[in-house]
Formats: structure tokens, C-alpha cells, sequence
């Protein structure tokens, strides 16, 4: 049967690894886990924060995009409001 960690116990020990105060092989036999599976959780660790800081990049550039279209739909508003405007007064239409 295999061993189920906690995520708590997996945090450990992952923390242990990038403080890198000890090796892989150390942690592993002192924490009564495989070698491999210490090396498995720090690369999914590392991919995690990866990705964490890339989605962190990706939504200052969204905010950016966003903002531009807003500038762009405002202009586009204001341009119809003065061809609405300008077609009530040469059509005498009062609204």
C-alpha cells in the first residue's frame, strides 16, 4: 500500500529542499521518504512558482490590453455623440 503525504508534510519538506541547507539524500532519509519522491515534489514546486509568477506577468499585460480597449471604446463613443449631435441639428429633429 502506499503512503499518502499531507500537503503540510509535502510543504516541509519542500521548504527543507530550496533552503538547500541539507541534500536531497539527506532529507529524503530523514523525512523516511523515497529520494524520488523528494526530487518529484521540488520540480512540481518549482514549476508551480514558475507558472504562479508567469500568470502574474500575463495579467499586468490583460490590464494593459484592457485598459486600451476602454480608451478606444470612449473615443468611439465620443465620435458618435458628435455625429448624433451634429445629425439632430441638420435634421431640426428635437429629442
Amino acid at each position: 500500500m502506499r503512503k499518502k503525504y499531507t500537503s503540510e508534510f509535502n510543504s516541509k519538506i519542500v521548504l527543507e529542499i530550496l533552503r538547500e541547507e541539507k541534500t536531497l539524500s539527506q532529507i529524503a532519509s530523514e523525512n523516511e521518504v523515497h529520494q524520488n519522491q523528494v526530487s518529484k515534489w521540488k520540480k512540481e514546486a518549482i514549476e508551480l512558482l514558475k507558472s504562479g509568477l508567469e500568470d502574474g506577468r500575463k495579467t499586468d499585460k490583460e490590464k494593459e490590453k484592457l485598459k486600451n480597449e476602454i480608451h478606444e471604446l470612449y473615443a468611439q463613443i465620443g465620435e458618435l455623440t458628435a455625429k448624433l449631435n451634429w445629425l439632430k441639428k441638420k435634421s431640426g429633429i428635437q429629442f
